[in-house]
C-alpha cells in the first residue's frame, strides 16, 4: 500500500480554512465594535459638559412659594445627572417635600430643560398656632406667621384630628356667621370636647355632644345676656337646658393720687 502524507500547512492555507478564520475575525471585530459603541454612548450620555441640565422652567400660580425655593430644592439633590440620565421622579420628590407644594409634575424637554408644574397648598386655617391646614384638611408645615394677615381661624386638636376639626369649623361657622359672630379659634381635645373662642372674645364650652344644638341655644340667649350690661367671659352650654355664664371682672382702678410738688 502506498502511504499518503498530509501536509498540515496545505490545509490551513486552503480557501476553506481562510474563510473560517476570516469569519472568526469579523465576529470578534463586531463584538469589539459593539462594546466600544456602548461605552462611547454611555460616556456621551453621562458627560455633563455635553448634555447639561442648564435650564429650569417653573409653571403654576405661586403666591407663597418662590422660584428660588424650587431651584434650591433641586440643587440640594446629592447628584444632578445629565439630560439623559437624570430621573425626574427624584426631582419631583425633592420639590414635593417643600411645605407649600401640594403637587408637582416634572418633565424633561430636549436638549437641556427641566419643566416643573406646581400646585400650591391653599391655607384655610391655622393648626395649633404653628402650622397650616389646607382645603383637604391636611396639615402642612409652612409657618402660620407667613399668613398672619389673613385672619385665619386657629384649629387646635391632637395629632391626626385636623380633618375632623376642619369639618366642625365648616359646620359651625355658617350658623354663627349668620348671627353676626366669627370664630377666632376652635379647639377639640382628646376627650372629644369642643370649645369655641369667638372673635369678640367670648368662650363657648360645647362639650362632646349636640354641639350644633348648643350653639343655637347660645344664639337664642345672647340678647338676654347683653341686657346684663356686663362683659361676658364664657358661656358654658354643657347642660340639657340653659347655660352657665362667666362674667369678666373689671380691673380695679388705681386710686393713687400723685403728690403735688
Amino acid at each position: 500500500m502506498t502511504e499518503q502524507v498530509v501536509n498540515k500547512e496545505h490545509i490551513s492555507s486552503s480557501p476553506r480554512g481562510l474563510k473560517r478564520w476570516g469569519g472568526l475575525a469579523f465576529f470578534l471585530f463586531v463584538i469589539g465594535f459593539t462594546v466600544w459603541l456602548v461605552s462611547a454612548t454611555k460616556d456621551w450620555m453621562t458627560d455633563a459638559n455635553r448634555l447639561p441640565l442648564s435650564n429650569l422652567v417653573i409653571q403654576g400660580q405661586l403666591h407663597y412659594l418662590t422660584k428660588d425655593d424650587v431651584r434650591q430644592s433641586i440643587l440640594h439633590l446629592h447628584h444632578l445627572g445629565t439630560f439623559m440620565t437624570q430621573d425626574v421622579d427624584s426631582i419631583q420628590a425633592s420639590v414635593e417635600a417643600l411645605p407649600w407644594v401640594a403637587q408637582a409634575a416634572v418633565r424633561k424637554q430636549w436638549p437641556n430643560t427641566i419643566k416643573v408644574f406646581l400646585v400650591e397648598n391653599q391655607p384655610i386655617a391655622e393648626w395649633n398656632g404653628t402650622y397650616l391646614v389646607n382645603r383637604a384638611g391636611n396639615v402642612f408645615k409652612a409657618p402660620a406667621l407667613q399668613v398672619a394677615g389673613l385672619g385665619l381661624t386657629d384649629l387646635i386638636g391632637p395629632t391626626g384630628s385636623s380633618q375632623e376639626v376642619l369639618a366642625g369649623l365648616k359646620e359651625m361657622r355658617p350658623v354663627l356667621k349668620k348671627a353676626g359672630f366669627g370664630i377666632a379659634s376652635l379647639a377639640f381635645n382628646e376627650r372629644r370636647a369642643w370649645r369655641v373662642i369667638l372673635t369678640n372674645g367670648i368662650i363657648l364650652e360645647l362639650g362632646h355632644e349636640a354641639r350644633m344644638q348648643r350653639i343655637k341655644r347660645f344664639i337664642e340667649i345672647y340678647p338676654e345676656l347683653l341686657k346684663q350690661d356686663k362683659p361676658i367671659d364664657y358661656v358654658d352650654l354643657r347642660y340639657d337646658t340653659g347655660a352657665a355664664v362667666g362674667w369678666k371682672t373689671k380691673p380695679e382702678h388705681d386710686n393713687h393720687v400723685p403728690a403735688k410738688k
